[in-house]
């Protein structure tokens, strides 16, 4: 888990303002927190540096792309080694269809988000996790609907 980084209020606005829209053209971005370009580009820059910014990317509706089912996977560790650890970082990281992974505290050990075309493609992705991880117990609950989906992240701009 990394630090957070001391962040003053111009840094938190420019935060807010890729988080919604990082298409943003410099000009537009420092008007909207309330500087010149050059310094607002800079402190941008410094914010990538320090990994506050780790990445922009184009936010894409799953279903347009035919991927239109979306499992969250509760993953029961066979164990809880150093071994089974790893294996089943290598496992996760070979599947695209698993979008976000979580250690969690409570009665399940890993959460899986996993994204796919139908419940065929779910299927044999199931089969082929369980086929490569030992497993004490795998659970699928299945999305009826996205009620609400963001990136941003609420930070306080105040």
């Amino acid at each position: 888990m990394s630090e957070a980084i001391p962040l003053d209020r111009i840094d938190r606005r420019i935060l807010h303002e890729l988080m919604r829209d990082a298409t943003l053209p410099v000009s537009q971005l420092a008007e909207r927190v309330g500087l010149s370009q050059t310094p607002c580009w800079k402190r941008v820059q410094k914010l990538e540096a320090a990994g506050v910014i780790t990445g922009r990317v184009a936010i894409v509706d799953p279903a347009a792309i035919g991927l239109g089912l979306t499992v969250f996977v509760e993953i029961d560790a066979a164990d809880h080694t150093p071994e089974w650890r790893a294996a089943f970082a290598t496992v996760v990281a070979d599947y695209a269809e698993i979008v976000e992974v979580h250690r969690m505290a409570g009665e399940v050990d890993y959460l899986l988000k996993v994204v796919v075309g139908d419940m065929a493609a779910y299927d044999a992705f199931y089969l082929d996790l369980t086929r490569r991880l030992v497993c004490r117990n795998v659970t699928s609950k299945f999305s009826m609907e996205r009620t609400k989906a963001m990136t941003a992240l609420p930070i306080d701009t105040n």
